[in-house]
């Protein structure tokens, strides 16, 4: 089982790492900030249409704060969807705000409705927090989906990723006649290799979606975090592969009962070589972005040290040793499925 810090320490966003986020377009000014949104009376808990308490809760606004409030988040969406243009978005309306108090971070929800066709959308409203950055970043460059994410020096705005909480995925599919068993079984081994390479921690069925792609004659699965606060932060190798949390032995146990020993060494390959295929493409922009983390600290010394150890010895591969920073093992790590 892999284990978590019960608190992680929060990491301001350096200049470096500012002057790459203007460099790439994702630093802004926005009209409210995280703290903005805290000014609400009361809340109300929001459940499922099972009934379920979600976690999250409804905040309310008083009057005179509610208006300005919502007209500044439909303005926040629109520079995320269509780079600020107001025009296209006369028709939408800030519908909802929730908060999730449960755990450290507490972000708020946002739902956006489309007044013509009652259509809505998400997207969210974060402590801007330099491991939550980083991890959107990487994530942006290396997996198969691009996520679009905005940034202040003290608040982050973050698209919604569709699909199904891992969790809920397990409870209510994982016994559907129709699943195909080896196409999912081969996404998770994909998607755990992903987060050993780039060193993305904690993903337990609470922090991946799985989204559910019919094809032209079977079904297609991906699987996508959603939740970049422990991007090469713990000390424990295990902790950044989600084969080893509990919560998922579903995953696991499908994976080892539908997988040989060849097919899961085959399907690891193939994603080691396709993130280094994105790695190459995309080579300026992740350089960039490293050299940055290489210079920022994102974790406790005895965390650095003890993860070059782990990772040293998991690969085989002594280069980690020389690492001196977390930035240093993300680099490493995907050096070695860019040059071998």
């Amino acid at each position: 089982m892999a284990l978590i810090s019960r608190k992680k320490q929060v990491y301001p966003i350096s200049d470096g790492l500012m002057d790459y986020l203007g460099g790439y377009g994702r630093l802004v000014s926005l009209p409210i900030n995280y703290q903005g949104l805290g000014v609400y009376t009361e809340t109300v808990a929001v459940y499922d249409k099972h009934g379920q308490d979600t976690l999250w809760e409804t905040v309310l606004y008083r009057s005179s704060d509610r208006d300005p409030i919502y007209r500044a988040l439909v303005e926040i969406y629109a520079d995320l969807k269509v780079m600020g243009d107001m025009g296209v978005m006369a028709h939408l309306v800030t519908d909802r705000v929730d908060v999730c108090t449960w755990g450290n971070t507490k972000p708020y929800r946002i739902r956006i409705l489309n007044t013509l066709n009652q259509n809505f959308d998400y997207f969210y409203v974060k402590k801007a927090d330099a491991s939550r950055i980083y991890g959107l970043e990487l994530e942006h460059i290396l997996a198969p989906s691009r996520i679009e994410f905005l940034s202040t020096k003290d608040t982050v705005v973050e698209q919604h990723v569709a699909g199904l909480p891992a969790r809920v995925f397990m409870e209510h599919y994982l016994k559907d006649t129709r699943l195909d068993e080896v196409r999912l079984a081969k996404e998770f081994v994909k998607f755990n290799e992903r987060c050993l390479l780039r060193l993305l921690g904690d993903m337990h069925a609470g922090n991946f979606v799985v989204d559910i792609t019919p094809d032209f004659d079977e079904t297609v699965y991906s699987m996508r975090a959603i939740d970049f606060d422990q991007q090469s932060y713990e000390g424990r190798c295990h902790v950044y592969l989600p084969q080893y949390y509990k919560v998922n032995n579903p995953l696991v146990f499908l994976s080892m009962r539908c997988m040989s020993e060849e097919t899961y060494r085959q399907y690891r390959n193939e994603e080691r070589t396709l993130m280094g295929n994105r790695a190459r493409v995309e080579g300026d922009r992740l350089s960039a972005l490293l050299d940055s983390m290489c210079e920022d600290e994102l974790a406790p010394r005895e965390n650095v040290l003890r993860l070059r150890k782990e990772l040293s010895e998991h690969h085989g591969d002594k280069r980690f040793m020389q690492a001196e920073s977390m930035g240093d093992l993300v680099r490493i790590s995907l050096a070695r499925i860019t040059k071998g």
